[in-house]
Formats: structure tokens, sequence, C-alpha cells
């Protein structure tokens, strides 16, 4: 029974650090429409612990599931890929 479960890594970029370790990202998926075949973008928001506060607003951060922290958390920081550029 040392087999772990296997856990979901997902990119997203911040759009909120307001609170203390705790941001928001936003992940856009696009999918295609079955019949009018037009290109509908969904987005979906989550809440990521960050132990550090190492991500500002902007970047683009990988997120990895863990157990639920919070009632809204339940995906923690793994690293900054992209840190944001400009004003």
């Amino acid at each position: 029974m040392s087999e772990r479960k296997r856990t979901q890594s997902i990119k997203g970029i911040v759009v909120s650090d307001s609170m203390d370790k705790t941001r928001i990202i936003a992940i856009d998926r696009t999918k295609q429409h079955r019949l009018y075949k037009k290109k509908q973008v969904g987005r979906v928001k989550l809440f990521i612990h960050d132990e550090k506060n190492l991500s500002k607003l902007g970047d683009q951060v990988l997120v990895s599931s863990i157990r639920p922290l919070s009632g809204n958390k339940c995906f923690r920081l793994v690293k900054v890929l992209n840190e944001r550029v400009g004003p």
C-alpha cells in the first residue's frame, strides 16, 4: 500500500494575490460547439495554497492537487513558470 495516487497538474495565471498564502488562478479552456463549430471559451477560477507568497499578479504558475485545506482550497503551488512582464 505504498502507492500514491496520481495528482493532477494544471497551468494557470494568477488573477488575485490579495490574500495571505492564498492565490486565485484562472484557467481558460476552449472547445468547439458541436453544431455551429464556433469556439467557446470557458474560464475556471481555482483557489491555491502559496505558503511562501512567491507568486504575484499576472504570473503563470504550475499547481498540483492535494487534500482539501479549506472549503475552497485543494491545490498547491508547485512553481512559478513565467513572471509577469511590464507594469
